[in-house]
């Protein structure tokens, strides 16, 4: 689980269904920051992912660091690529999805696309392999923004939602998958200590 560990941070591979930090429910309480901290004590969350998303998740070891490397983020000096499959095949080989987003207050978690409330939220897409006989494309993303559920909301809006999806696909792809097919399979930043340029990968294990 723990990919890296050193003075300042630890990179960690989350797999899917496992919270990155405790909920208020009980069954909720196992995740993956605990699990980590049973390792490396010092250890604080600096981002997160969905419950149902797999891949790298960072986290900082003090305060300090912490704090750095949540500016980098909100910065977006932090490059970060997943890849999900996806119904139907896009047109085109590559693009962007710019549709601002906004809590779904009355149906939380949920999030939507609002134009005139929203806030500015802008994804990549690359195709990395067409499946035609499955009707499914793979796709690499990059969210340039890092707003919550930002690929899923942006995906689902685009006409193409990633594969077991059960907040935001409809049900011929909700059921398409045993899982939601989205993992975070990159982090790329500059080392807090130093500035060196490190990146970080876990294999997509779908």
């Amino acid at each position: 689980m723990i990919l890296h560990c050193d003075a300042q941070l630890v990179v960690a591979d989350k797999p899917a269904g496992l919270p990155t930090v405790p909920g208020r429910p009980e069954e909720l309480h196992d995740c993956l920051w605990h699990r980590v901290r049973a390792q490396v004590a010092d250890a604080l969350v600096v981002h997160r992912l969905d419950m149902a998303t797999s891949g790298l998740v960072l986290f900082a070891r003090g305060i300090d660091v912490q704090r750095a490397l949540g500016r980098a983020f909100a910065q977006r000096r932090v490059e970060k690529t997943y890849e999900a499959v996806v119904a139907g095949e896009l047109p085109g080989d590559c693009g962007e999805i710019d549709l601002p987003l906004i809590a779904d207050w009355p149906n939380r978690p949920r999030q939507k696309v609002d134009p005139q409330r929203g806030k500015p939220s802008v994804t990549r897409w690359r195709v990395m392999q067409r499946e035609t006989p499955l009707g499914t494309t793979r796709l690499e993303l990059q969210p340039l923004t890092g707003r919550s559920h930002q690929l899923r909301v942006h995906l689902a809006a685009f006409g193409h939602p990633i594969l077991g999806d059960r907040l935001y696909a409809p049900p011929s792809a909700a059921d398409g998958a045993c899982r939601l097919m989205l993992h975070g399979r990159a982090l790329a930043f500059a080392h807090p200590a130093g500035g060196v340029p490190v990146r970080f990968q876990s294999p997509t294990p779908f």
